[in-house]
């Protein structure tokens, strides 16, 4: 499958604001949006018109996609099935891709940016009501449960995580057992708990162009 595999830090000064790809290193003086507020390339520090109606609604769905990691053709697929439940459409938006597994686990805290979770899930770290799942994109349902494999609690990753949870919060649609290195997917968060910088109706107006 087809994955941006360049420096990701270049997406968040794109997008002109921190998407939190890098872990750690976005939380010190070393974040390259710090250091470099103009976007990338030989005409990033050049002057930008005002962008049109269409260029909003684009740069939304695009940094939508690089904070949740997502291709154009699931993104679209995402949009299709928000646009099939009931009610609202950004908001459905928005709750399917929180409820990607590798979205969960990094909300549980046991990763610390998405793309380190997505990296984690793929090894096969993690079981989902007691079977393991190796797929991103898994979407987990109210009720289900995530767990770090028994295999996986004596590598090197996992031995202080149960420490590292104590020092993190949690977000309350999410259920975490830090002594047990599992939590429970409670509910679909509202839009108000997603805590995201998206104007998700301009993603709906793009597609419903």
């Amino acid at each position: 499958m087809a994955r941006y595999t360049e420096a990701v830090c270049r997406l968040c000064r794109r997008e002109g604001l921190k998407l939190y790809l890098k872990g750690e290193r976005c939380y010190t003086e070393k974040c390259s949006v710090s250091r470099r507020t103009y976007a990338p390339g030989q005409h990033g520090q050049g002057r930008r018109g005002k962008p049109s109606e269409y260029g909003m609604q684009l740069r939304e769905k695009q940094k939508a996609r690089r904070i949740y990691g997502v291709l154009e053709s699931q993104f679209r697929k995402y949009f299709q099935e928000a646009d099939r439940r009931k009610g609202i459409t950004g908001e459905n938006l928005l709750q399917l891709l929180e409820s990607r597994l590798d979205n969960v686990v990094y909300r549980m805290g046991f990763a610390l940016s998405r793309p380190e979770a997505r990296q984690m899930v793929r090894h096969g770290h993690f079981s989902v009501n007691g079977r393991k799942v190796s797929i991103p994109s898994f979407l987990l349902k109210p009720g289900d449960t995530v767990s770090v494999r028994q295999a996986s609690r004596d590598k090197a990753r996992f031995k202080d995580l149960a420490e590292l949870l104590r020092t993190q919060s949690t977000v309350d649609w999410l259920e975490v057992d830090r002594d047990n290195l599992s939590g429970r997917f409670v509910r679909l968060p509202a839009r108000e708990e997603i805590d995201i910088p998206i104007s998700e109706h301009l993603i709906v107006e793009l597609y419903s162009r």
